[in-house]
């Protein structure tokens, strides 16, 4: 544990020293709240620096850079460290590579909220969590790219900021403590997490404006694991995972911003026979519609730059 917290130290406290001598870079810190309808709560502290690289006169490549950040982030249910990497060679696309590493702990309100442990069925068929504080460590690494496009580029104006971004990685995500055929939990969700590759990608249309309302959007974002677990095709474990979210983003102050969302997800349909059974795996997929679309949560974020 102490090992852990030096970790996450060391990303926020000692990167900036490695780049002080480094010319025409711009740096900030921000810190952001987030709170949403489950409820959950997390509070995150990032350091950003931007470096020019490449860089040129023309309308493509003015904005060429290397963007470093590194990220401590805490809830009631877990800790991370995180630190991403974002290459922009052209104005309208980026190549990403980043990394995480954390851990958790389960607390007990009424119900279990699981930070972090193995899903374990019994021979009665139900479940257990197989896990204490920081017995294992959640890691994992990603790469992915981006395609950006901002309309106010071919025609400049304070209103013409229809903006387009889509994102798209591959990742790594294992849990130290699991094999590689159990399954885990991970900040309460559903344990049907596997040490293997997933794929994780998104679109974003927004509107920006020179208003408190700064801009107004809907999200669009897909989960899918890659890690073929052997029967997976009984339960549907891999069918996407879809999120769709309207955004609204507010410019309070020139340090403070707030985003609220509000958003639907996919779940699978389950047999009628098989639903109530408490280990997912036990549960078969229906024929048909495979999935339905629910409301998931609202969340608000708010944001201050210290500086």
């Amino acid at each position: 544990m102490k090992r852990f917290l030096a970790f996450i130290a060391a990303l926020l406290l000692l990167w900036p020293p490695l780049w002080a001598d480094e010319e025409g870079y711009a740096s900030s810190t921000d810190l952001s709240v987030t709170l949403s309808s489950i409820p959950e709560a997390k509070v995150a502290l990032a350091q950003n620096f931007t470096f020019p690289f490449l860089r040129g006169d023309g309308m493509l490549t003015q904005g060429n850079s290397i963007s470093t950040t590194v990220t401590a982030e805490l809830s009631p249910i877990s800790i991370n460290g995180l630190a991403e990497l974002v290459w922009t060679p052209i104005a309208f696309f980026q190549l990403v590579a980043g990394g995480r590493i954390g851990s958790g702990w389960n607390i007990t309100l009424g119900d279990e909220i699981i930070g972090i442990g193995k899903n374990v069925r019994n021979s009665d068929g139900s479940t257990a969590v197989d896990g204490s504080a920081f017995d294992g460590l959640l890691w994992k690494l990603n790469g992915g790219a981006v395609l950006q496009f901002d309309l106010a580029a071919l025609f400049p104006g304070d209103w013409h900021h229809v903006v387009f971004h889509s994102y798209h990685e591959i990742n790594y995500a294992a849990y130290t403590a699991a094999d590689a055929h159990e399954s885990w939990y991970f900040e309460a969700d559903f344990g049907e997490n596997r040490n293997g590759f997933n794929y994780y990608g998104n679109y974003l249309l927004g509107y920006q404006m020179p208003l408190f309302l700064d801009m107004v959007g809907i999200l669009v974002e897909e989960n899918q694991n890659l890690y073929h677990t052997a029967g997976g095709e009984y339960w549907g474990d891999e069918l996407p995972r879809w999120t769709f979210s309207a955004l609204l983003d507010f410019k309070i102050t020139d340090w403070m911003s707030a985003t609220l969302i509000t958003q639907l997800r996919t779940m699978r349909n389950f047999t009628s026979a098989t639903e109530g059974n408490e280990f997912y795996q036990d549960r078969q997929i229906a024929a048909s519609p495979e999935r339905r679309l629910e409301f998931y949560r609202v969340a608000a974020t708010m944001k201050f730059k210290l500086r």
